[in-house]
């Protein structure tokens, strides 16, 4: 059974940080290449950030410079360090196999993830 479990959200300040993690199992995090997805509250589902299989990372516009997506395949583990954060940058943050770069996507990408949720707030 593939799991994506997410963890490490929570109430910050603007200009503080975060780091998240997802935890897979059920399949390789090698063979994929492996997303972060964020949903602020009653907003569409976008894309946040992308590592290859290869390691090379994509960032959407708003978080590039900012955030930083990594992976640990040994472990099976997927990373989002979120640097000097915004109170636009408050939402529930999923990660999810495959390349998924867009806009209003669909909510089946996220179904089987419970997401974390970051609250950045002065």
């Amino acid at each position: 059974e593939v799991r994506l479990v997410e963890s490490g959200g929570g109430l910050v300040q603007p200009g503080q940080s975060l780091t998240l993690s997802c935890v897979v199992t059920g399949f390789n995090l090698s063979d994929y290449s492996m997303s972060w997805l964020r949903q602020a509250p009653g907003k569409a589902l976008n894309w946040v950030a992308i590592i290859s299989k290869e390691g090379t990372p994509y960032y959407e516009e708003s978080v590039k410079g900012r955030f930083a997506i990594s992976r640990d395949n040994v472990n099976n583990m997927l990373y989002l360090q979120l640097n000097s954060l915004k109170t636009e940058d408050t939402a529930m943050y999923y990660c999810a196999r495959r390349s998924i770069l867009g806009y209003d996507l669909p909510q089946s990408y996220v179904e089987s993830s419970q997401g974390t949720q970051v609250t950045v707030s002065s």
